[in-house]
């Protein structure tokens, strides 16, 4: 398991809970010592309009700082899926997240789609065919949804479920439905933890998220999976889960 992240990760790009202060403090602190850490370089425009149109582009190129912000996301994420496809299962630690953006506009503290621009990115190359993208945010990914609409070889499921159980057995119900893929992407929120916005996980429930997905991913595309980090804001369980979820990824299925 590798751990993807820059410095300027922790620069505050923004006035939202996203782009807060210490918040990705919360994460390293929990993380360093305990996983090794790679830096990425910034996505290229190129990568950009393999999901979105170039007038969004545009428009976000206009916010200078948030766009190198951005960029670096992307980049994030591209170098995630790169180790992914290596068989070293990554994370990337990024902001701003992405899984609000579509190919044609943003919400949500997202401006380009992390996950999606690093599966199109494989795609195009020809490196894999087919894919999965697990998200487990509290909000549904919207934008990650609107890119993959159309493309029967990237199937989108935002997890659900009224109890912690019920949860976790519709993200088993989902995965033992589509035993045939190449990579799994996952867009990791944390925001559904029981002192988050969600109130409903505890942090050993993140723990077993990872293992059910590391545990798929070995069974079916020989291990490659990585994730990126999306919501999540109560900074004093931030990091906790995040490692909850890192150690249960990275170990190796039984």
């Amino acid at each position: 398991m590798k751990v993807v992240f820059h410095e300027r990760y922790k620069e505050v790009y923004a006035s939202d809970p996203a782009a807060a202060y210490g918040r990705m403090e919360s994460i390293v602190k929990e993380l360093k010592g305990r996983y090794v850490f790679v830096e990425p370089a910034p996505a290229s425009e190129d990568d950009l309009q393999l999901v979105h149109h170039l007038e969004h582009i545009e428009r976000v190129k206009q916010r200078g700082p948030l766009y190198e912000a951005a960029l670096l996301a992307a980049g994030g994420a591209i170098l995630a899926s790169e180790l992914a496809m290596e068989g070293e299962s990554a994370f990337g630690l990024i902001r701003p997240p992405g899984h609000h953006a579509s190919p044609g506009s943003s919400w949500g503290f997202c401006w380009f789609n992390n996950v999606a621009i690093a599966v199109e990115k494989l795609r195009a190359a020809g490196r894999i065919k087919k894919a999965i993208v697990v998200d487990f945010d509290l909000h549904y990914g919207d934008g990650t949804a609107n890119i993959f609409a159309r493309v029967p070889e990237v199937a989108y499921h935002h997890v659900e479920g009224y109890t912690r159980q019920v949860f976790l057995d519709d993200l088993k119900e989902f995965l033992e439905a589509r035993q045939d893929c190449d990579l799994v992407a996952v867009s990791a929120g944390f925001d559904r933890h029981e002192r988050d916005w969600g109130g409903l996980l505890k942090t050993e429930d993140y723990e077993t998220i990872g293992r059910i997905l590391r545990d798929y991913a070995a069974r079916t595309c020989r291990g490659r999976v990585f994730a990126v980090l999306e919501g999540g804001y109560n900074h004093d369980v931030l990091g906790e889960n995040v490692r909850a979820f890192l150690d249960g990824l990275g170990r190796p299925a039984a």
